[in-house]
């Protein structure tokens, strides 16, 4: 792996404290529902004007205080690890100067992995609202109870329950005793594999997409699953359920019966996040496909990703390809400085308050309950255990990459913002690992 050699790097947003209006998400809405032929086409915007992206920096004459200085300097060396191989990429900002305190082929574009979901949480939010929720639907029509999804990816066997308690209550007082169930997965298409999706991700890494599913259930028919959980408690509640659950559009003269709505949009991105979800990850692109008036497929869910990233925020589309929503996909390629100007927006004025739940949703190092906590492996090596509780960071790992980005407060007092990302080595991934942390405990300082 080559030396890294510094270059001059002035990256500067323009901020302006503003939060994004309804008014301005509609105008994303309208600009992401125009027709698209073949890649989005996208201007600089005022926000990106200015920006002077660096590939390799990390000296004192492009005005490092002495604790940036030194996390230069350690990365320079540290990026040498062979544990990483020979095709590595980082870069860190200073969060509140977006000053560029070191990079290593910033722009490079890799396999990301699981890094990919912050684009999708960032799209999702932007477009369809933190306060969104989804909402799943009982209509009766015809002798017929259907139970209508709405994508919602966190569904319950007991919000089932309670749709079938108020579907038998209003069934028994209209004298009916009786019953069929059919679902209704129509919001979405037929279920595809995504480009560079394996075939055998189906059913235990994500399951086909679907906008109807219970207690996020991998099995290949996750609506007909929820159907079938639905049509066992109106059973149990004393409604017989005649024939077969079976798959249909509700009709046009259904009357509503019950329904449940999902937790905000902001809390389901947190545990994405958090636990790296592929299946929320998923149908949260699709969904945000819809909400800009396109079709829920994999190819209209990142052209909005791309055009929301690129015309609402100034993010840079070189390099940048991504054909799904969770990161499975390995074809995906993103620069680890997109990755990081990605997480640099939630901490802008004019944006925190739509953003804000992607930073709230990182996996922070050996807390419990996300990819970064105890028993996972991370951070517990003496290089990096140095670092428990002061770094959060997304997560990726694919075979053959693995990715890291995320904030940390160094030395200087300052929040910084980290990426890294590594594809091929031939190292064992566990020892990989370590490394990426050792690079993001380097960035804290900890590891001096």
């Amino acid at each position: 792996m080559p030396p890294t050699t510094p270059a001059a790097s002035a990256r500067g947003r323009h901020r302006k404290p503003r939060t994004l209006s309804p008014a301005a998400r509609r105008a994303i809405v309208f600009a992401a529902a125009a027709p698209v032929a073949g890649t989005i086409l996208t201007a600089p915007s005022a926000f990106a004007a200015g920006k002077d992206t660096a590939k390799n920096v990390g000296t004192a004459e492009y005005g490092l205080d002495p604790a940036e200085q030194k996390i230069a300097d350690n990365l320079n060396s540290r990026v040498q690890d062979p544990r990483l191989g020979t095709t590595v990429s980082g870069v860190v900002i200073d969060s509140e100067s977006d000053k560029t305190v070191w990079g290593h082929g910033a722009e490079t574009a890799l396999m990301p992995a699981s890094n990919t979901k912050l684009a999708t949480a960032t799209a999702a939010l932007t477009v369809l609202g933190p306060d969104h929720k989804f909402t799943t639907k009982v209509v009766y029509g015809d002798g017929t109870l259907t139970l209508v999804g709405g994508g919602d990816r966190t569904l319950t066997t007991a919000d089932l329950e309670a749709l079938a308690k108020t579907s038998v209550a209003g069934l028994k007082s209209a004298g009916l005793t009786s019953v069929k169930v059919r679902v209704d997965d129509s919001l979405f298409p037929e279920p595809t594999l995504a480009t560079g999706w394996n075939g055998d991700y189906y059913p235990d890494t994500v399951a086909p997409v679907r906008p109807l599913v219970v207690d996020g259930h991998g099995v290949t028919d996750t609506s007909l699953d929820a159907g079938q959980v639905f049509a066992k408690s109106l059973a149990d509640k004393g409604v017989t359920v005649t024939g077969e659950v079976t798959r249909g559009a509700s009709g046009e003269g259904d009357v509503p019966v019950a329904q449940h709505t999902s937790a905000n949009l902001s809390t389901i991105v947190k545990h994405m996040l958090k636990v790296s979800d592929n299946n929320i990850a998923e149908t949260l692109l699709r969904m945000t496909a819809l909400g800009a008036g396109r079709q829920a497929t994999f190819e209209d869910g990142t052209a909005v990703v791309r055009e929301v990233l690129s015309s609402t925020y100034g993010v840079s589309m070189d390099n940048f390809q991504m054909h799904d929503g969770s990161g499975l996909s390995r074809a995906t390629r993103i620069p680890a400085q997109t990755l990081v100007d990605i997480l640099d927006l939630t901490t802008d004025p004019r944006y925190r308050t739509t953003l804000k739940s992607i930073k709230d949703g990182l996996p922070v190092a050996g807390e419990e309950g996300g990819t970064l906590g105890p028993g996972t492996g991370r951070f517990d090596t003496p290089d990096s255990k140095c670092a428990v509780g002061k770094v959060m960071a997304k997560t990726g790992t694919l075979t053959g990459a693995i990715a890291l980005s995320g904030f940390t407060k160094a030395e200087d007092g300052q929040w910084k913002v980290f990426s890294f990302i590594e594809n091929g080595s031939s190292a064992d991934p566990a020892d990989t690992k370590d490394a990426l942390d050792g690079l993001a405990a380097t960035v804290n300082g900890c590891w001096a």
